[in-house]
């Protein structure tokens, strides 16, 4: 499997990176902050306005390290890149597949998963919180997303995928509130609210949900394929689709069961986050610090996957699903086959 290389990260809105030989230098006032040697990274993730210099950025792209710009609270601006060194004829066969039903199959995979996903985070916070949670309200969800799952194998089309889809994640969410353990007066879940997110809890999983995305376009680019083309969700302008559509089947197990024992295991509290006038709620710096040295932490435990039939790290799981679903493209395998936890 491919070697788990080093992401950095830069969270101080005021740092600036310039190359320095065959080194990464991180300045501030002109003063060196750190340095790093290049071969050791995959990527750079900055949430700094200063930016980078040109020289670095032509560093990187002939290095095939990605660069990744997100404003200090977390929202995405865009990715440098190096040139593409993808297949074209398996670019052909997706975007061919795009604008047929011919991917309905790849559709129903990703969202069975995602619901198979989401049942089983309930299903384990459901155990090991009996006495704090609401049992029974909790068993009728995940009966719920059973049958709805059912539902998903018989679908003519991918609008009908959409709606079960829409259905299921609607029920997930209306229980997620339940596994938040401790620290209930400064994190809750009522609902879903992205731009921007209004409470610590959607925060949370909204910065961890763009860190991750990133991560999956980063490695569908790596095998070559367009990471703006989905089969799920549809063409928007700087809309990378396809990593949309095998985000779904990681969310539940790696972003939410990740903010909840953050939050439940004490890691992260109030004082990581600001709030504006207008009620956004965003972390703030210290609050970014934390997340990601959890994160990356979270990255170099090993899951065991099915179809590799071997142990690999949480964080070469977005790499491991885009070589399948390249040899899917290719017709090496007849099915792409979306990542389900055990256990």
């Amino acid at each position: 499997m491919k070697k788990l290389l080093n992401t950095l990260y830069v969270t101080n809105p005021d740092y600036y990176l310039r190359k320095e030989g065959r080194n990464i230098s991180i300045t501030e006032d002109s003063n060196r902050i750190a340095r790093y040697p290049i071969h050791i990274l995959k990527q750079i993730v900055c949430f700094n306005y200063m930016g980078v210099s040109p020289d670095l950025m032509k560093m990187c792209m002939e290095e095939n390290v990605a660069i990744t710009f997100f404003t200090p609270y977390g929202k995405y601006c865009g990715r440098v890149i190096g040139a593409s060194y993808g297949n074209i004829y398996t670019r052909k066969k997706q975007y061919k597949m795009q604008e047929s039903e011919e991917s309905l199959d790849f559709v129903k995979n990703i969202i069975y998963a995602k619901a198979y996903n989401s049942r089983k985070v309930l299903i384990r916070g459901k155990l090991d919180n009996k006495d704090k949670v609401d049992v029974k309200r909790l068993e009728e969800v995940i009966e719920a997303i059973k049958l709805l799952m059912l539902e998903i194998k018989n679908c003519k089309n991918k609008d009908s995928v959409r709606g079960i889809e829409g259905i299921i994640a609607k029920g997930y969410f209306s229980v997620l509130d339940e596994l938040i353990i401790k620290q209930r007066e400064d994190f809750f879940f009522i609902d879903r609210s992205k731009r921007p997110p209004m409470d610590r809890f959607n925060a949370l999983i909204s910065f961890l949900y763009s860190l991750l995305t990133n991560n999956i376009a980063a490695a569908l680019e790596g095998v070559g394929i367009d990471s703006y083309a989905g089969f799920f969700h549809t063409d928007r302008p700087g809309r990378v689709s396809m990593a949309l559509d095998i985000i779904e089947e990681m969310r539940a197990f790696l972003v939410d069961k990740f903010t909840l024992s953050m939050i439940n295991l004490n890691r992260i509290n109030k004082n990581h986050f600001e709030v504006k006038e207008n009620g956004a709620t965003l972390l703030n710096e210290k609050g970014r610090q934390v997340v990601l040295e959890n994160w990356n932490k979270k990255e170099q435990e090993e899951i065991y996957h099915p179809f590799f039939e071997e142990n690999i790290k949480i964080g070469l799981l977005p790499h491991a699903q885009a070589l399948l679903l390249n040899s899917y493209l290719r017709g090496d395998i007849e099915a792409y086959p979306p990542f389900m936890i055990g256990g």
